[in-house]
């Protein structure tokens, strides 16, 4: 049984979700010729203020871009 694991910075919409989730299952089942019911996937979303570049975050680098 695959379990194929998404890290993700930022957040994605459940629709997105939902197709991601979707269309890596196909893939992966199609891939390694396995039945789709035994495809695993998780999300793992890192909201934008838990991780910075150049010791600031990218929450707080992005509010400066949109100024």
């Amino acid at each position: 049984m695959p379990i194929i694991e998404v890290k993700l910075f930022g957040e994605l919409t459940p629709s997105h979700k939902e197709q991601l989730i979707k269309e890596t299952s196909n893939t992966v089942s199609s891939v390694l010729n396995l039945p789709l019911s035994t495809v695993r996937v998780l999300l793992h979303e890192l909201p934008t203020e838990n991780w910075g570049i150049e010791g600031e975050s990218v929450k707080k680098r992005l509010e400066k871009a949109e100024k």
